[in-house]
């Protein structure tokens, strides 16, 4: 489906993005799951692009977008920042959002950091970012520091074909062979000795420094004011979890669709999801 290239300019960093949909649209910024990228919205795009503009963010160190500096990890908060951040290069002042896993996490946390930049939220599988316990957090961050301390950034997993990265991202990720194919289309690159790499910064598997508590997840969700539309697939990681139940709790303005479909169901249930999100989104 046609689109187009996009770069955002942030606190040093650029940042890619895909956009779908005429210019004078309502405008949707969408932030994809972890180890994703913007092609994960395209299959969204082909059924919303008529009444809305999408915008697919890359967040630091995936896709096309710049990797974090040397020597620094990577933290779900500073994620939060850089949302916000493109919204201002972007000259969005207030949009709807729309996140997948990990970047409907962020995209909640934009939500409760700057409400008057968020018109409605709507989330596909993520409520906010998996927590900790504070005892656990000392060897969590011994672990963090090691990691980094033993990064060699030439080191990464590489493979003979575009068909072979596809094939081992739809294992390791549990989702469709047909789905991993869009995601390294645009997430890999090829090197000198015709092999196939990643683009996105290993740092991005490595251990988080330090994770919030149940608590303060659950503080961060009462404060979004926005209206929340949240889909869940039946076979997904957070249906029927009591976890889920009470952080959907939290929401004060909150909807929720639950679909047949996993993790991925906006990229393998596509017309299903967006038959819930455009009355959502363009109301």
């Amino acid at each position: 489906m046609p689109h187009e290239e996009l770069w955002v300019e942030t606190r040093g960093l650029r940042l890619a993005a895909l956009a779908w949909g005429e210019p004078g649209l309502p405008v949707v910024l969408a932030v994809h799951g972890w180890l994703d990228n913007a092609a994960s919205f395209e299959p969204l795009a082909r059924h919303l692009a008529g009444r809305l503009r999408l915008v697919a963010l890359e967040l630091p160190g995936h896709g096309h977008s710049a990797h974090r500096p040397p020597g620094l990890p990577y933290h779900f908060v500073d994620f939060v920042q850089d949302v916000v951040d493109a919204l201002d290069a972007l000259g969005l002042e207030e949009v709807a959002l729309l996140g997948h896993s990990l970047g409907a996490s962020v995209a909640a946390f934009v939500a409760a950091a700057a409400p008057e930049r968020v018109r409605r939220l709507a989330l596909v599988e993520g409520l906010g970012p998996t927590s900790g316990r504070p005892r656990e957090e000392p060897g969590r961050l011994r672990t963090a520091v090691a990691q980094m301390r033993r990064h060699d950034p030439e080191r990464r997993p590489r493979h003979a074909s575009l068909d072979e990265a596809a094939a081992a991202r739809a294992r390791a990720g549990g989702l469709s062979l047909q789905a991993a194919r869009l995601l390294a289309a645009r997430g890999t690159r090829r090197d000198r000795d015709g092999r196939v790499t990643w683009r996105s910064d290993p740092r991005l598997t490595f251990r988080s420094p330090i994770y919030l508590t149940e608590a303060q997840v659950r503080a961060f969700l009462r404060a979004i004011a926005a209206p929340t539309l949240l889909i869940l697939g039946r076979d997904g990681l957070l249906a029927g979890r009591a976890a889920t139940r009470a952080r959907m709790a939290c929401l004060r303005d909150l909807r929720l669709e639950l679909l047949p479909g996993g993790h991925h169901l906006h990229m393998e249930r596509p017309q299903a999801v967006a038959e819930v999100l455009l009355p959502f989104l363009a109301a």
